[in-house]
C-alpha cells in the first residue's frame, strides 16, 4: 500500500504540472511537493525498502543523501551552463552567431535553428545546446505564437541531435562509459535514423509558418556591446562556448564530473570579463559583471528540476522503475523494437536516466546477438531514451530548460507538438529497421 502511495503521490503531481495553465501553480511548488511527499511517505515504513538492514532509517537518509548528490551535479551543471550563456549573451558574443541565422523568412529561420541545433547538441549536450538556441532566438523572433514554434524545434533538433553522440545526451554517455556502445559505430547507425526523427517535425511544421517575420526591437548596441571591443566580445564567446564544448575533453582528462568543468570554464569566463570592465573603469555601473548576472539566474527552473528528479528517484529506490522494465520484457516476449519503443514513450513521463540505469541492470551483456556491444537493443535504446523525450515538455532535460525559459505550457505543446514528436520517434525507429535489412 506505501508504494502505491507514493506512486499516487507522483501520478498526482504530474498531472497537477501539466494542468499548470489551469489551476494556476507554478509547476516548481508542485515538484517540491511532489519530492518532499514521496519521501515523506517513503520514510513511514523505509524497512520495506531495505529488508534485513539493521537502521533502515539511516539507509534512507543515506540513501536520499546520494540521490541529492547526483541530483546536484545535474542542478551545478544546468546552473554554470545558464550563466556562461547569458554573460556571453550579455556581452555580444552571440551577435555574429545572429547574424549568421538571420533571415526574414519563418521557414529559412526555422530549418536553421533546427540544423544549428542538431549539430551543435551533438558536439555540447542537448542542455546546454537549448540554453544557447534559446538566448539566440530571442534576439530574431519578436512575435511570441512564431517563437513558440522555434521553441519546439530547439527540443525536438536537440534531443535528435544528442541521440547520435555519445557525449550529445546523459543516456549516452551512460550506455558508452557502461562499454554498451562504441562510439563509431553509435554515429554509424544512429546518424541517419536521428537526423529523419528531427526532419520529418521539422517538415510538417513549416507549413504552419508562413509570410516574414517581424523585426525585433533594436537592442543590438547594449551598454556591454558599447564598452566592449568586437575582439573582445568575440574572445568572451570563444572562452563560453568553446568552454562548453572543452567540458567533455576536460572530463576525459581529469575524470572529474562534467559539473566541474562548466564551473572551470565560468571561473575563467569570469576573470576574463572582469579584467575587461577593470580595464574600462566601470565597476559600478556595469549591469552585465558575471557577479550581478547571477542574480538573473531562473531559480524556477533549479527548483523544478530538483523536485523532479528527486521524486524519480524515490520511484527508482521503490523498485518501480525496475519492476516497469520487467514489465515491459514480460509483455513484449522480448521483442527489442517493442520494448525500446515503449522505453521511449515512458522517458517523455519519467525522466530517462533511471530507465537507462535500469535497462542496463536487467539486461547482460553478451558475446553475440542482439544484447552484445553496439547490438540492436543497446543502439535502439539510445536512440529511444534521446528522442522519445521530445514527446512531452518535460520528457527532458532540454524541453524542461525550454519550459522554463520560455513559459511553454504543456498543454500547448501536448496539442500542438506531441503528435508531429511521435511521427519523428517513429520514423527514425523504421529508418533503423531498414538499415539493419541493408
Amino acid at each position: 500500500m506505501l508504494t502505491i502511495a507514493i506512486v499516487a503521490v507522483f501520478v498526482a503531481g504530474y498531472a497537477c504540472i501539466a494542468l499548470e495553465s489551469v489551476i494556476k501553480v507554478n509547476k516548481a511548488a508542485v515538484a517540491l511537493f511532489m519530492f518532499v511527499a514521496c519521501w515523506t511517505l517513503f520514510m513511514i515504513a523505509p524497512g520495506i525498502y531495505f529488508p534485513g538492514v539493521h537502521d533502515s532509517v539511516e539507509a534512507t537518509l543515506e540513501a536520499i543523501e546520494d540521490n541529492l548528490g547526483e541530483t546536484s551535479t545535474t542542478l551545478f551543471f544546468l546552473m554554470g551552463a545558464m550563466t556562461i550563456v547569458e554573460v556571453v549573451d550579455q556581452n555580444g558574443g552571440f551577435n555574429f552567431v545572429r547574424d549568421m541565422l538571420r533571415t526574414a523568412s519563418k521557414r529559412k529561420l526555422l530549418w536553421r535553428i533546427a540544423l544549428m541545433t542538431f549539430l551543435l547538441s551533438a558536439i555540447l549536450d542537448n542542455l546546454t545546446t537549448s540554453i544557447v538556441l534559446i538566448m539566440v532566438l530571442r534576439k530574431l523572433v519578436a512575435q511570441r505564437q512564431d517563437r513558440l514554434i522555434y521553441d519546439s524545434v530547439i527540443v525536438i533538433a536537440a534531443n535528435s541531435g544528442g541521440a547520435f553522440s555519445p557525449i550529445g545526451d546523459v543516456t549516452t554517455i551512460m550506455l558508452w562509459n557502461g562499454g554498451m556502445i562504441t562510439a563509431g559505430m553509435t554515429i554509424l547507425h544512429l546518424l541517419l535514423p536521428s537526423m529523419v526523427s528531427m526532419l520529418i517535425p521539422v517538415l510538417l511544421l513549416q507549413f504552419g509558418l508562413k509570410g516574414q517575420l517581424q523585426p525585433c526591437r533594436a537592442d543590438d548596441a547594449t551598454g556591454s556591446d558599447q564598452e566592449l571591443t568586437a575582439w573582445e566580445r568575440k574572445l568572451v564567446f570563444v572562452l563560453g562556448v568553446g568552454g562548453l564544448i572543452f567540458v567533455p575533453v576536460f572530463r576525459y582528462l581529469t575524470s572529474l564530473p562534467p559539473f566541474m568543468g562548466i564551473l572551470f570554464v565560468l571561473s575563467l569566463l569570469w576573470i576574463t570579463t572582469e579584467l575587461f570592465y577593470a580595464h574600462l573603469k566601470v565597476k559600478e555601473k556595469a549591469s552585465h559583471r558575471v557577479a550581478r548576472l547571477l542574480s538573473r539566474i531562473d531559480m524556477s527552473t533549479i527548483l523544478f528540476f530538483l523536485g523532479i528528479l528527486m521524486a524519480v528517484s524515490c520511484l527508482k529506490q521503490i523498485g518501480v522503475l525496475t519492476a516497469l522494465g520487467q514489465w515491459l520484457d514480460n509483455v513484449s516476449g522480448g521483442n527489442h523494437y517493442l520494448v525500446t519503443g515503449l522505453i521511449g514513450i515512458i522517458s517523455s513521463i519519467v525522466d530517462n536516466v533511471p530507465l537507462v540505469a535500469g535497462c542496463m541492470g536487467m539486461y547482460p551483456l553478451t558475446a553475440t546477438g542482439d544484447m552484445a556491444i553496439d547490438g540492436t537493443f543497446w543502439q535502439l535504446l539510445a536512440y529511444c531514451a534521446g528522442v522519445g523525450g521530445s514527446m512531452l515538455i518535460i520528457g527532458s532535460a532540454a524541453g524542461v530548460v525550454v519550459m522554463g525559459l520560455e513559459d511553454i505550457s504543456f498543454g500547448w505543446y501536448l496539442k500542438r507538438i506531441t503528435p508531429i514528436a511521435l511521427a519523428g520517434y517513429l520514423a527514425g525507429m523504421l529508418c533503423y529497421w531498414i538499415q539493419t535489412l541493408i
